[in-house]
C-alpha cells in the first residue's frame, strides 16, 4: 500500500511539474524543466553521487573541472528530454523535418528503397525522441522495443507520449519481441536502446571496463537481413536543436562482436558529448562487484 502512494505522489508531481512547465513558451519550458531537474529532482534521487560513482570507474583521469560540468548537464539534458517528449506538436515541428546526417544515411535511404528492414540501436544520449521522428518523417515505418517505467501510474501516460512521436512502442519481453519480428519481416525500421545492464547477457567492454550487454539487437539484424547501425539525437548548443546522426553500418561477424562494435561507437560519441549521456544508470554493475 505504501509503495502505491509513493508512486501515486510521483506521478502527480511528474503532472504537475509538465502541467506547470506547459504554460510557457516552447523556447522556455524545455530549458526550464531542465533547470528544475538539475536543481531539484536530481539532488533528491541521488543522481549526483551515482554520475560520479560511474566517473570513478569509467572515466577517472578526468580533471574536477570536467567533472562538475557532467554532474551538471546530465540531470539538466534528462529534464529537457522528459518536457520534450511530452511536448508533443512544438517538438515534432522542431525535430520532425531534420536532415539525416552521418556515414549510415546513404545506406538507410538505400534500404528504405530495397525495402530491407533496418535494426537501429540507440543510446540514453541527447534525446533519441528526435532522431525518432526524424527517422519516421523519412518514411520509415517505424517501431521501438522499450523497458516499460516501474511506476505503472507514470508507465500509462509516458508510453502514449512516446508513441505521439513515432509509434508503436513494445515492451522488452516476449510478446513485444514477437510484434518486433513481424514489424521486420514486413521491411520496417525497429529500434532499441541499447546501453543499459542486462542481467545473463555477454561481457562485453564499453569505457575499457566489462559491461553486460545485450546482443538480441545483432541477433534479429543477422536472422533478418536487416542493415545494422547506431542512430542518435544529439543536443546542439543552443540546447533545443539537434543532429540526428546515423552511424555506419555495423559490419557482420558474431552478435557479439558487432554489439562490441556498436559499444566503441558510443564510447566515441560519449566523449565527444559527456553531458548528454545519462551517466546515472547502473551500466557497470559486473565490474563494480
Amino acid at each position: 500500500m505504501a509503495g502505491r502512494i509513493a508512486e501515486r505522489i510521483t506521478d502527480a508531481g511528474l503532472r504537475a511539474a509538465l502541467g506547470a512547465a506547459a504554460a510557457l513558451p516552447y523556447e522556455r519550458r524545455i530549458p526550464a524543466f531542465g533547470a528544475l531537474t538539475a536543481r531539484l529532482a536530481a539532488p533528491a534521487a541521488g543522481w549526483r553521487r551515482r554520475i560520479e560513482d560511474n566517473l570513478d570507474l569509467a572515466w577517472p583521469e578526468l580533471s574536477p573541472h570536467e567533472r562538475a560540468r557532467i554532474v551538471r548537464e546530465v540531470p539538466d539534458n534528462a529534464g529537457r528530454t522528459i518536457a520534450e517528449t511530452y511536448a508533443g506538436a512544438p517538438f515534432l515541428r522542431r525535430v520532425r523535418d531534420l536532415p539525416l546526417t552521418g556515414p549510415g544515411a546513404d545506406a538507410l535511404e538505400r534500404a528504405r528503397a530495397e525495402g530491407r528492414p533496418v535494426v537501429g540501436v540507440t543510446a540514453h544520449l541527447g534525446n533519441y525522441n528526435a532522431a525518432r521522428a526524424a527517422i519516421a518523417g523519412t518514411g520509415w515505418d517505424f517501431a521501438a522495443l522499450y523497458r516499460p517505467m516501474r511506476n505503472p501510474y507514470v508507465e500509462a501516460h509516458y508510453k502514449a507520449a512516446m508513441e505521439s512521436i513515432a509509434g508503436p512502442v513494445h515492451p522488452r519481453g516476449r510478446q513485444g519481441m514477437a510484434a518486433i519480428i513481424r514489424h521486420l519481416k514486413a521491411g520496417g525500421f525497429f529500434a532499441i536502446l541499447a546501453d543499459l545492464h542486462v542481467y545473463d547477457a555477454p561481457l562485453l567492454r564499453f569505457f575499457g571496463r566489462p559491461a553486460r550487454t545485450s546482443v538480441a539487437a545483432a541477433e534479429l539484424a543477422g536472422r533478418h537481413g536487416a542493415l545494422l547501425v547506431p542512430f542518435y539525437g544529439i543536443r546542439q548548443p543552443n540546447g533545443l536543436d539537434f543532429e540526428v546522426r546515423i552511424g555506419a553500418e555495423v559490419p557482420g561477424g558474431t552478435p557479439e562482436a558487432r554489439m562490441q562494435h556498436l559499444n566503441d561507437d558510443l564510447e566515441a560519441l560519449v566523449r565527444e558529448v559527456p553531458g548528454q549521456w545519462f551517466w546515472v544508470h547502473r551500466r557497470w554493475k559486473a565490474a563494480a562487484r
